[in-house]
């Protein structure tokens, strides 16, 4: 068994697309109708067949109230793993990409955190 799909609520699709693709510099994968909202997957460039981060609509009321309860809290919805994590840092700035930590090492790793616009904070981490 292996991870093949992961998720993360976005509040807008589109913008979400748009920050994940164009900012991040992920490769959409899948965009498909289904019903009112999309099945919009995204996939690193190094690894195209790798896991897909869905784009999924925080349209349910506990999605919307957990999505808002952490991001208040100041807990990272999810984690994207780096090779360089102050390299990724100066290229995401230089993108706009707003941080709320910058990176800070923990023990054998070191991290920072920010805001995708969309409604969560994204933890960098280099191990």
């Amino acid at each position: 068994m292996k991870i093949v799909v992961t998720s993360i609520f976005v509040q807008d699709q589109d913008k979400a697309l748009q920050f994940y693709s164009e900012k991040l510099g992920f490769v959409k994968k899948e965009d498909v109708p289904v019903g009112e909202f999309r099945w919009i997957t995204l996939v690193s460039p190094e690894e195209q067949d790798g896991t897909e981060l869905l784009l999924e609509p925080n349209d349910h009321p506990a999605a919307k109230e957990y999505q808002e309860k952490i991001f208040a809290d100041g807990i990272p919805a999810t984690m994207f793993g780096v090779a360089d994590v102050h390299k990724e840092y100066k290229r995401l700035l230089e993108n706009g990409v707003k941080f709320t930590m910058e990176p800070t090492t923990m023990g054998d790793v070191t991290i920072a955190v920010f805001d995708d616009t969309c409604g969560n904070l994204i933890q960098i981490m280099q191990k």
